[in-house]
C-alpha cells in the first residue's frame, strides 16, 4: 500500500517502512506526526484519488532526525561587466519513518 502526500509544498510516494526527507518540520526527534494531506491511495489494483484530498485518509509518522542538506552553490556572472557572485545554500530537512497509511 501506498501514498502520495503533500507536505512543505511538494508532494512525496510513501510507503509503511520508508524514510523520507522532506521540508523542515517543527517537531521533536521520537515525536509520532499525522499528515492529513493525503492526495492518493493505492494498493496495486485499485487506486483512490482525492479531489483534492482523500477524506478520512491520513498517514503516520514518526521524526527520526533534523539536517541540512549538501550545499548547493549559485553562481552568477555577467560577462565583459566585471559582475560575479557566488553565494551558497543548504537547505533544512526533517527525515520521517513513515509507519502506517490508513485510508
Amino acid at each position: 500500500m501506498y501514498a502520495v502526500i503533500k507536505t512543505g509544498g511538494k508532494q512525496y510516494r510513501v510507503a509503511a517502512g520508508e524514510k523520507i526527507k522532506v521540508e523542515q518540520i517543527a517537531a521533536d526527534v521520537g515525536q509520532e506526526i499525522v499528515i492529513d494531506q493525503v492526495l492518493a491511495v493505492g494498493n496495486g489494483t485499485e487506486l483512490k484519488v482525492g479531489t483534492p484530498l482523500v477524506s478520512g485518509a491520513t498517514v503516520k509518522a514518526t521524526v527520526v532526525s533534523h539536517g541540512r542538506h549538501e550545499k548547493v552553490t549559485i553562481f552568477k556572472m555577467r560577462r565583459r561587466k566585471h559582475y560575479q557572485k557566488r553565494q551558497g545554500h543548504r537547505q533544512n530537512f526533517t527525515e520521517l519513518q513513515i509507519a502506517a497509511i490508513a485510508a
